[in-house]
């Protein structure tokens, strides 16, 4: 009986996990459905959920109304330079606050945990008013540089977290042979970190390729716009061609999805084992 009804919980719980995955997925098709229709066949009722015939033309005839491919290197320049100070500051200031004893070590760590706690639009101003000081508006390197100086504090935490899991042993075993601080944070800590810094790199990869602020805020030249604000020019001028802006949105979108797919095993395995030692 108690095998049973167990059966029966977890078939009831795969139906119900099936239903919402459909309910998330459907606008996604939706969306690359309407990508390969005529304007005629997006709108028709009752819905057209195949497209006939497909017209893979949309693409082309969308990604060449504007610069895209200007827009997408443009794009993976601040992607790029983002997710690999991201991952390699947070991690040295995850080494510091969870490998190395320091005094004040968990009362400054605390302050920084602090700052998740202000919102992003209190600081905005002042912010940009300090870039455009230092003469850096319409350039990239208010969206990358910051990247450089320790990653962001719930990467710092999410690394300090996983690196406390690593038993200290190793630590101790490897300043018995000679090794210094930096050998251990690069021949001990990072291989065994595989998961914790994928995640940190996911994290930082869909919020620097979906960024729609930063750029809004920093970048005036066309030339030098990414993805999200050519999606949001490209919006402005062709709103009732919805074939090309379903196309033009599928673009931007299809990347972060493969990624995340790429990445989910770590994904997963880097969250669950980033509490297990607090």
């Amino acid at each position: 009986m108690r095998s049973k009804k167990r059966t029966i919980a977890k078939a009831a719980t795969y139906a119900v996990l099936l239903i919402i995955s459909f309910i998330c997925l459907v606008p996604f098709y939706w969306m690359i459905r309407s990508s390969l229709m005529d304007m005629s066949q997006i709108f028709t009722m009752p819905p057209v959920w195949i497209p006939n015939p497909i017209k893979f033309s949309n693409y082309k005839e969308a990604l060449t109304m504007l610069p895209f491919a200007k827009y997408f290197s443009n794009t993976l320049i601040v992607v790029i330079l983002s997710v690999s100070g991201t991952v390699i500051t947070s991690s040295l200031c995850a080494y510091s606050f969870s490998r190395i004893n320091w005094k004040g070590r968990d009362k400054v760590f605390g302050i920084l945990l602090t700052a998740m706690m202000i919102p992003f639009a209190v600081t905005l101003i002042p912010t940009f008013i300090g870039w455009q000081k230092l003469g850096f508006v319409n350039t990239y390197v208010p969206l990358v540089l910051p990247a450089w100086f320790g990653g962001g504090v719930f990467n710092v935490f999410l690394l300090r977290q996983f690196f406390k899991t690593i038993p200290k042993e190793l630590d101790e075993a490897a300043i018995m042979d000679g090794a210094g601080h930096f050998t251990i944070y690069s021949k001990i800590i990072l291989p065994l970190s595989k998961p914790s810094l994928i995640v940190v790199g996911l994290f930082s990869f869909m919020g620097s390729w979906n960024d729609f602020l930063g750029p809004l805020v920093y970048l005036n030249d066309g030339d030098k716009f990414t993805l999200s604000l050519g999606l949001m020019q490209f919006q402005g001028m062709y709103t009732a061609q919805w074939q090309y802006m379903m196309a033009a949105a599928s673009v931007v979108v299809i990347p972060t999805v493969v990624i995340f797919f790429m990445g989910q095993k770590y994904f997963i395995e880097g969250i669950s084992m980033t509490g297990m030692k607090g």
